[in-house]
């Protein structure tokens, strides 16, 4: 396992490298439908991710982002090397900085949802794939106090 790196602030040149780490698991991910081309996909994160949430990375150039909205939703998380303690260091990251977290993340994401409940996320919710994507999805929620409302 690679010891994970220090977090940061990104930057808005980090918007086309955590697009591109995010157009990359799209398509090595065989379920995951593509809605949004590859440009549209790094015009969304330059256009909005960037400018209306807080957005956090590791490495230099980034090599794992975690992109977490004002009130208390994670947004994205995703590492380039999956498996590499990146995804934890940025979500214990996250954890100190608000009390309460939530995310959604589809019910096919099994690593994803293995991980969420590992690191103390319970599910709270469920939907039949209103979304984007067409793919049914669960809200997971954390709380520092270690209870879920």
């Amino acid at each position: 396992m690679t010891e994970p790196a220090e977090v940061h602030r990104a930057a808005p040149d980090d918007a086309p490298v955590c697009a591109a780490i995010k157009n990359a698991w799209i398509d090595a991910t065989g379920w995951m439908p593509r809605v949004h081309t590859r440009d549209s996909v790094e015009a969304h994160y330059r256009d909005v991710v960037y400018a209306d949430r807080e957005v956090y990375v590791t490495g230099a150039p980034a090599d794992a982002y975690l992109a977490l909205s004002e009130d208390h939703f994670v947004t994205s998380l995703s590492c380039a090397e999956p498996g590499s303690g990146r995804g934890k260091t940025l979500l214990d990251y996250a954890k100190g900085l608000r009390p309460r977290l939530a995310l959604w993340t589809f019910v096919a994401n099994t690593g994803a949802r293995r991980f969420y409940l590992r690191e103390g996320f319970r599910q709270v919710e469920r939907s039949d794939g209103d979304n984007e994507e067409g793919l049914p999805d669960i809200l997971f929620a954390w709380d520092s106090r270690g209870t879920v409302t």
